[in-house]
């Protein structure tokens, strides 16, 4: 099987210095390597070529085949690390929390701990700013709207 570490170091490699991250890798046991990345400023197909070619570079297919997928994590994709909230500011968010909660608002501000979104409000109910710990909440996806 893929050494994983040595997966994670190339990707490290390539995207030490700049604005881009690695958000999920999942190697499956049949030698399928999946890597999805994001950036403060998002991600181009030029950015996953790069680390593409880079893992292609780093492993050799002759002691180990395997299939490799380098994407950007896409607008449906759920936020993963505090670091995605930030350049959302300003959208909508679906959150759905470990205890059940589900909450929908326009994200207003972001820390190292938590975010704040603020609901619309009904003609019942006023507009609410809510705040969540990161790691309370179990999905958060931002809302495409057209």
């Amino acid at each position: 099987m893929i050494d994983k570490f040595k997966v994670l170091d190339i990707v490290k490699d390539v995207l030490e210095g700049s604005d881009k991250y690695l958000v999920n890798m999942k190697i499956t046991p049949d030698n399928r390597i999946f890597v999805d990345l994001d950036g403060d400023n998002g991600i181009t197909i030029d950015d996953c070529i790069e680390v593409s070619r880079a893992i292609e570079n780093g492993l050799n297919r002759d002691e180990e085949d395997f299939e490799l997928n380098v994407s950007s994590a896409g607008a449906d994709s759920p936020l993963k690390l505090p670091r995605q909230y930030g350049r959302h500011v300003g959208r909508e968010l679906s959150v759905e929390t470990f205890d059940g909660k589900r909450v929908e608002g326009r994200l207003t501000e972001t820390g190292d701990s938590q975010f704040t979104i603020r609901t619309a409000g009904t003609k019942k109910e006023a507009p609410k700013e809510l705040t969540f710990a990161y790691e309370d909440v179990k999905t958060a996806r931002v809302l495409i709207k057209f």
